[in-house]
């Protein structure tokens, strides 16, 4: 069987090291922009090969996969979805886990996919604001003190997201200023170059609680369940510094996570459910590929949705699809042909955690991140017990790896419980060096047990919260605190 891979990041790394593992004994072939060395690497060994190209270029991928004879097809990224892609194979009789490009609306705006939730009245929204013009936003923000948090409305590989707590009045003036100064950045800077989105920037409420990441497959009828994974998005320890596309991840051995209820899994799933639901009777047709809900857990609703993933996240990807014992192409072929009901996901029972090795200047000067010669020295990870996913490193011909300004790699520990495969991933960091001496940092504390205390702690505040809440009719209600009026404003 030939199948092909689309994408050349970690999380193509993890589908490609899935596949590798597939009863069917593929031949993997890859598109990829830059030449990840993971993917590469398996690819010739399984004896197919990688042609270098545009991945959001669907007439080039199609025509692309009939030259190369394709049966299946997986896109691992957003941007590829948004542009067609998939509907670009399955037009050529190709099978493809991949959402369409009307499916990966739920990603690609943000305010669609708030919008789809109040018009469902589906549980686990949050409030919000969009404009297409940044005098409307000023005015806005001029008007309306408080906390916010601050987005670009079109995914933009999880950039341009601001969060700001205002709640001391002294402050006031100079939280505005920052607040514009974002806004402003936002209409400059990351929506510049996106035209096929009418509103630019989104103000949503700030809300507080542990993040996680639920990951599913579905055809449209029957949604399979992934386990429960959290991304760790602040680029510094003890969630500090800005933010990023995820500095590392972990799971548990079941499919709920220390912090996390089974009930408040069982939650977050059951509002996935809802949204594939919702976009069926929206657009007409059903959703078939994978779609994540990026939850937190809060006061207002237990499980809300921060945003919608059209695809697995990355690095998430790698904490499900390492313990994935079912054939990822049986999945694709099922969910292409909506028998999915057939297929039973089964995953090992280990913890695992995933840590992100990036070249300094990352995520805010990626310029300076970019360009600087990599050495992995793969057997020191092995000998951890870990392994390892390629990220933004391109194999030039000579063999040499050099950065592309974004994570450099993944590493994976894989244990009974988070703080042991913690510490299996912490041993191996050491492997990873940039050959020029330009630096390289990584988050010690994801998956440690001071910081799961932390999220468990945070987790137990945010429960008593909401039962504070349910006593007094208040679930799903906005309580806000206003610094200047001094008043508790509460709004549906």
């Amino acid at each position: 069987m030939r199948v092909l891979l689309i994408g050349d990041g970690a999380r193509e790394n993890a589908y490609a090291q899935s596949l590798s593992r597939s009863d069917h004994e593929p031949k993997i072939y890859a598109i990829m922009k830059s030449n990840n060395p993971g993917i590469a690497k398996i690819c010739e060994k399984s004896g197919g090969k990688v042609a270098l190209g545009s991945p959001t270029d669907s007439t080039f991928v199609a025509e692309k996969a009939e030259e190369l004879s394709i049966e299946v097809a997986f896109v691992g990224p957003e941007e590829p979805q948004f542009q067609g892609v998939p509907d670009a194979l399955e037009e050529a009789g190709i099978a493809c886990l991949g959402a369409r490009r009307e499916m990966a609306e739920i990603e690609r705006s943000k305010v669609f996919m708030r919008r789809l939730m109040l018009k469902y009245q589906i549980p686990g929204r949050l409030t919000f604001k969009s404009f297409r013009s940044r005098s409307e936003a000023f005015a806005y923000l001029r008007n309306h003190e408080g906390s916010v948090v601050i987005k670009p409305t079109r995914q933009v590989g999880g950039k341009g997201v601001k969060v700001i707590g205002d709640y001391q009045e002294y402050l006031a003036a100079e939280k505005l200023r920052v607040k514009l100064s974002h806004t402003a950045q936002i209409f400059d800077r990351y929506m510049k170059d996106y035209a096929d989105i009418d509103d630019k920037v989104l103000f949503e409420e700030k809300a507080f609680g542990p993040e996680y990441t639920v990951q599913t497959i579905t055809d449209g009828r029957t949604t399979l369940a992934m386990p429960a994974v959290q991304d760790n998005k602040p680029a510094y320890e003890m969630d500090t510094g800005p933010m990023t596309g995820g500095m590392g991840s972990i799971s548990g051995s079941n499919f709920a996570l220390p912090f996390l209820t089974d009930d408040e899994y069982r939650g977050s799933l059951q509002i996935v459910e809802n949204v594939i639901q919702a976009m069926e009777k929206e657009k007409g047709q059903r959703y078939k590929g994978v779609i994540s809900g990026q939850m937190m857990l809060t006061q207002a609703w237990g499980p809300t949705v921060i945003e919608f993933y059209s695809r697995l996240g990355d690095p998430e990807a790698a904490n499900v699809l390492s313990t994935l014992k079912t054939d990822l192409i049986d999945v694709a072929e099922a969910v292409s042909s909506e028998k999915l009901h057939k297929v039973r996901l089964e995953f090992e029972e280990k913890a695992t955690v995933v840590k992100c090795v990036a070249p300094k200047g990352y995520p805010d000067s990626r310029d300076l991140a970019r360009g600087h010669p990599v050495r992995i020295d793969e057997s020191r990870v092995a000998g951890t017990g870990c392994s390892i996913l390629y990220g933004s490193v391109d194999l030039r011909a000579g063999g040499e790896m050099i950065t592309g300004g974004s994570r450099i790699c993944e590493i994976l520990g894989k244990a009974e419980t988070i703080p042991e495969a913690s510490k299996m991933a912490e041993k191996a960091i050491s492997a990873v060096t940039l050959l020029d001496g330009w630096g390289v940092y990584h988050r010690p504390d994801i998956g440690s047990e001071k910081l799961l205390q932390s999220r468990m702690e945070q987790a137990e505040l945010v429960r008593r919260l909401r039962q504070y809440r349910k006593d007094k009719s208040l679930v799903g209600k906005n309580i806000e605190w206003n610094p200047r009026k001094g008043v508790v404003e509460e709004r549906s």
